[in-house]
């Protein structure tokens, strides 16, 4: 593959250069803990628009507060990281990436699930934890492929019934939310490891009621007998 790492203490910004590498598969411009770059981008420029060719990018750890549409552009683009940033919002041309599988947005700003994400429908792995997201829309659905998603320490007070049509949904961290119940299919999620894989990210941290916590980690099967014995009743 054909791949750039920038660094430089002394770089002010990318250089333009860059943009012109149209054969380009991997871009790494990311500040490392040993703070290799002395700048953060507050922008992703327009002209990464031009590198076609990309598979993967990775701008985490910036200052960005915005992507330019000119993202819609990577059609080949398959994992894009953007975490550790300050985006609050992503433009609707994301939604055209059709071949992104891995899409890591934690620790921004998002109040809510960015619309466009819901159309990513190759998208198995989704990280948006430790945001201010309050909702979850019914569109989520769409991400069928879907088997890791990361929603810990949001502002979540429900999730849509939607969610448990993520029949491929291994890996769900709800952790330190709002949550005070899960919807009533939620034990339709056959393939989620709460059961047998437990870690404090699944449920803990939520004022769970409705299934209890108690029966949250006995997995899929657990909670869909304890909505099953509700019906009963």
């Amino acid at each position: 593959k054909k791949k750039l790492k920038i660094s430089g203490r002394e770089l002010l910004s990318v250089p333009r250069q860059v943009f012109g590498l149209d054969q380009l598969q991997v871009l790494e411009m990311s500040p490392e803990r040993e703070s290799c770059l002395r700048y953060r981008m507050e922008q992703l420029p327009q002209e990464i628009g031009h590198l076609r060719n990309l598979t993967c990018l990775y701008v985490d750890s910036n200052n960005l507060k915005k992507i330019p549409a000119e993202i819609g552009n990577l059609s080949r683009l398959e994992r894009l990281t953007l975490s550790n940033n300050s985006l609050s919002s992503l433009p609707a041309e994301m939604g055209t990436l059709q071949r992104l599988r891995s899409l890591h947005l934690a620790n921004n700003s998002l109040t809510q699930l960015p619309a466009p994400l819901c159309q990513l429908r190759s998208l198995t792995f989704l990280d948006v934890s430790d945001n201010r997201i309050v909702t979850i829309p019914s569109s989520i659905r769409h991400l069928e492929k879907l088997e890791t998603l990361l929603l810990l320490f949001n502002s979540l007070e429900s999730l849509p019934e939607d969610v448990c049509l993520l029949r491929n949904l291994r890996t769900l961290w709800l952790g330190n939310n709002h949550l005070r119940s899960l919807p009533a299919a939620f034990g339709e999620l056959v393939n989620l490891d709460w059961g047998y894989n437990y870690c404090s990210c699944n449920f803990e941290g939520n004022p769970l009621e409705s299934p209890p916590p108690e029966v949250c980690s006995r997995g899929p099967e657990g909670i869909k007998d304890y909505f099953s014995s509700l019906c009963r009743i």
